[in-house]
């Protein structure tokens, strides 16, 4: 299979993201991330601890993505 990556509007690619993701999680259900993701979520946690960043709702953080580009 091959996808024209050039050609395709972001959110086609944002919805190919999340069906590969979905697919992933429901056929490897004991799937686990790499070591390095869980140090990433380590420092971004005490960030939120720390006050030095914040938490967007996702749904706002998607339009955000999406009007940046």
């Amino acid at each position: 299979m091959t996808l024209n990556l050039k050609r395709m509007m972001i959110e086609e690619k944002l919805k190919i993201m999340e069906m590969l993701w979905d697919d992933i999680c429901q056929k490897v259900p004991d799937f686990s991330s790499p070591e390095w993701h869980a140090k990433i979520l380590k420092d971004r946690d005490k960030k939120l601890k720390d006050g030095k960043e914040k938490v967007l709702d996702w749904t706002q953080a998607k339009r955000d993505i999406r009007n940046s580009l």
